[in-house]
């Protein structure tokens, strides 16, 4: 088991990434460890963190793009708090150099692994927020995420295929795309979905395959936007 730094290391490394200085140093060493590394660990309070952080997000978001529908704060909402940038984050502030691993997580590498990295991120939101409440912790959320704010593109740009597909054909009246499930393999734990997407006033069809029926689906439908006339695809 890795060990956390000393405890001054720690605080001036939560202090300089959050803005924060713990009056219960446990809560930010539970946050920090690993399920791995014992039996207090950090995943009650990523819980908890998630919670916070979308929130808090939620505000950020809600005072910055005051024109924006529910559905536009919803998408930029969802990339700002996907896993992929919270394990960005993560990374920037040299989480995974503090967290606290068993043997097996250490050698795997897992201080690197962006699933551990986002978790313990939304683990040390929600020991921030028990730590000293909803502002703090807001604070917290606005000095780690508001430099990723100016990054965003716009909020049409992160609508899935799907519904881009829907919109494009429903401004012109046309009819709506069909998908049919045409195939299911693999094991019960890992299985494989494929599906059709067909577009019949254009008789586009397309295929896609995925993990999940809803992940085939949206390859089907952004295959089959590159299959649809130039003039209306440059509208999708």
């Amino acid at each position: 088991m890795i060990p956390l730094r000393k405890s001054d290391d720690l605080a001036s490394w939560v202090e300089r990434s959050f803005g924060h200085v713990f009056r219960t140093p446990a809560l930010c060493e539970a946050a920090l460890t690993h399920r791995s590394a014992g039996a207090e660990h950090n995943e009650r309070l990523e819980f908890l963190g998630d919670s916070i952080l979308n929130c808090a997000v939620a505000r950020l978001l809600f005072d910055a793009h005051p024109l924006a529908d529910e559905g536009a704060l919803s998408r930029l909402r969802a990339s700002l708090v996907s896993g992929d940038t919270l394990a960005q984050i993560a990374g920037e502030l040299g989480l995974g150099e503090h967290l606290r691993l068993g043997s097996g997580e250490l050698k795997s590498g897992g201080f690197r692994r962006a699933s551990i990295l986002a978790d313990a991120l939304e683990a040390m939101l929600g020991a921030i927020f028990l730590d000293a409440g909803f502002d703090t912790a807001a604070a917290a959320v606005a000095r780690i995420i508001g430099p990723k704010m100016s990054d965003l593109p716009a909020a049409d740009a992160l609508k899935d295929p799907k519904t881009r597909l829907q919109e494009v054909l429903q401004a012109r009246g046309l009819a709506l795309p069909t998908y049919t499930l045409t195939a299911v393999g693999g094991n019960p734990h890992a299985q494989s979905f494929t599906v059709t997407c067909e577009v019949p006033v254009f008789r586009v069809a397309a295929v896609g395959e995925g993990a999940s029926r809803r992940r085939a689906e949206q390859l089907a439908a952004a295959k089959a936007i590159d299959l649809l006339p130039p003039e209306l695809r440059e509208h999708v």
